[in-house]
């Protein structure tokens, strides 16, 4: 067993015993299918969990989103984000001619799933901010990616904003049914029914 693998192992052993990791399947159980997961974002700890609540033979084969200026800022979260995550960077300050969607494109052509945030930065306890279009081009584009829902619950009161050190609480990820892209769906339409899947998963039991 390779070093990566072995600190994924530990990294995700770490997420269940700070916070319990507990997965909630509601409609779309756990399958070795392409999937784009969406969720609310609170924390840099948000998709550490969601990678942490998937069955081990999901998290091969799905990859997070990460900001590129942050998680290639020291060594040691290149490593981590790079080697045991394998996430997709992204540039949050890009030049007009960047495409931000292309490297999440690249991946979903290569056939890997992704955790995406639509919100694009991190908000507060609460409804999450409005989407935004990134989700709706996705789908215009991979028609046949399963789109999942997902809320996170608890997570700010993990790993706050501003803090490094997280705070061992129960938390939970509650995944939703597949959420399509209805023919002729505008995207302001598509992009307020997927923040309202995400919303109604806070009551679900």
């Amino acid at each position: 067993m390779k070093l990566p693998e072995v600190a994924g192992l530990f990294l995700a052993g770490l997420a269940r015993l700070i916070t319990g990791a507990q997965g909630r399947w509601y409609g779309s159980p756990p399958k070795a299918e392409q999937r784009i997961y969406f969720a609310n974002h609170q924390s840099h700890f948000d998709w550490v969990l969601i990678w942490a609540a998937l069955p081990r033979d999901l998290r091969t084969m799905t990859r997070p989103i990460a900001a590129r200026d942050y998680w290639t800022s020291s060594p040691l979260k290149h490593w981590i984000t790079r080697e045991i995550f394998n996430a997709v960077y992204v540039s949050r300050q890009r030049t007009d001619d960047e495409d931000p969607l292309e490297p999440l494109m690249e991946a979903l052509r290569n056939g890997d799933s992704l955790v995406i945030f639509p919100e694009g930065t991190r908000g507060n306890k609460g409804d999450p901010a409005a989407f935004k279009a990134g989700l709706f081009h996705l789908a215009e584009a991979f028609p046949n990616v399963s789109l999942i829902p997902a809320w996170i619950d608890n997570v700010n009161r993990v790993m706050p904003k501003g803090e490094v050190v997280p705070v061992p609480i129960l938390c939970s990820v509650t995944f939703g049914a597949p959420l399509p892209l209805k023919p002729g769906e505008d995207k302001r339409e598509f992009l307020e029914r997927a923040r309202a899947a995400v919303m109604a998963l806070r009551s679900a039991r």
